[in-house]
């Protein structure tokens, strides 16, 4: 581990891969030869439309995914996107339909039910959120224009081990947490959104990949802003974007390739999600995760401990050993621990081993 440095189990803004920091450390001061940094740059000169396009390609190709589908920057972050999606896309004779697996698919829920045109096609609510519904548990209206799915939820731990048959019905998804973090079949899915801060990059900007028949036209009622064909038909550069987000997103797409692509990413992240697991399950129950197994999340570890106040020490012993942001979300509780693409499987080694011995210290 680099000097002055944690290992940093934020969820988001998150740890980044070291190489990409210091790369971006390196030409900070003189973008390309241009006298100018990334953040000064116009987002007209030729030297950005290169990076904004590079990183468009490397994204598009580490998914598989052909001509047929666009990859878009926007802001507003994933949050937006819960309201952006169904005005552009639902109505009432053609609801969002949505499943309910923890707090951002909620919320997603809650903007389409603001505008009258939103359904659930599977909750797992009841048993807060401890599962990811399987596929007989989807109820789909037939004339549903999309299901929405938040394909692993952060804050509870869980994750979508599966791509729903939607017998038709576009498949739209929230990738924020897991995006390009293992192999998917990507061509399975109409629309993708993810904001960036947990997976791919600094906060302020969201990635979307959609086909372009869908986003190709938006509805005319919809301020300029708020369509899809608008980010679209300008090649995300209608007004300024937030071009050095998308420089560190580019970065990042190039860093994951240089690895190996997806394949590679999806290896390293079991490892290291194993090591986590097993001090959990080996524990005797001093640590109790929160997820089902079977539903488990690679990216987000949650789980408690025998009290609050251990808890507490927990958190505040971790730090002292360079192992950051470990506190779970306040609605829950608890511990989590975000191990991204970025995390070095050594600081999932540091963490299993400080969890082991403040077991044996307190249990």
């Amino acid at each position: 581990m680099e000097a002055n440095r944690v290992y940093n189990f934020n969820p988001g803004p998150a740890t980044l891969p070291l190489e990409v920091l210091k790369e971006a450390q390196a030409e900070f001061l003189n973008f390309r030869n241009s006298g100018m940094s990334i953040l000064e740059i116009s987002h007209r000169a030729k030297q950005y439309d290169e990076v904004h396009n590079q990183a468009k390609a490397d994204i598009k190709e580490l998914m598989g995914l052909g001509d047929d589908y666009d990859v878009l920057f926007i802001q507003g972050g994933a949050s937006q996107q819960f309201c952006m999606i169904p005005l552009n896309f639902a109505s009432k004779e053609h609801p969002g339909s949505y499943v309910l697996s923890g707090s951002f698919a909620s919320k997603a829920y809650k903007e389409a039910q603001i505008l009258g045109v939103g359904e659930v096609a599977a909750s797992s609510k009841d048993v807060d959120f401890r599962h990811i519904p399987t596929q007989d548990e989807l109820k789909i209206n037939p004339k549903a224009a999309y299901l929405h799915l938040c394909y692993n939820n952060t804050i509870y731990g869980t994750e979508f081990h599966y791509v729903p048959d939607t017998k038709g019905v576009p498949l739209f998804a929230d990738m924020s947490s897991d995006m390009l973090s293992r192999p998917v079949d990507f061509q399975k899915f109409d629309f993708i959104y993810a904001g960036v801060q947990k997976n791919l990059g600094p906060a302020g900007v969201v990635l979307v990949v959609a086909k372009k028949s869908l986003i190709g036209k938006s509805p005319e009622n919809l301020s300029t802003m708020f369509r899809y064909d608008t980010f679209y038909n300008k090649n995300s550069l209608y007004n300024t974007p937030p071009a050095f987000c998308i420089y560190m997103v580019g970065k990042v797409a190039a860093w994951i390739k240089a690895q190996g692509g997806l394949s590679v990413m999806e290896e390293r992240n079991r490892k290291k999600a194993k090591l986590v697991y097993d001090a959990i399950d080996n524990s005797n129950g001093f640590y109790k995760g929160h997820a089902d197994k079977d539903s488990r999340s690679f990216m987000n570890v949650t789980f408690r401990l025998p009290s609050e106040d251990l808890e507490k020490k927990f958190v505040a012993e971790a730090l002292e050993n360079q192992l950051s942001g470990v506190k779970g979300h306040r609605s829950v509780g608890g511990m989590r621990a975000s191990i991204y693409n970025a995390m070095p499987y050594e600081g999932c080694e540091a963490l299993a081993d400080f969890m082991e011995k403040f077991r044996k210290a307190n249990a």
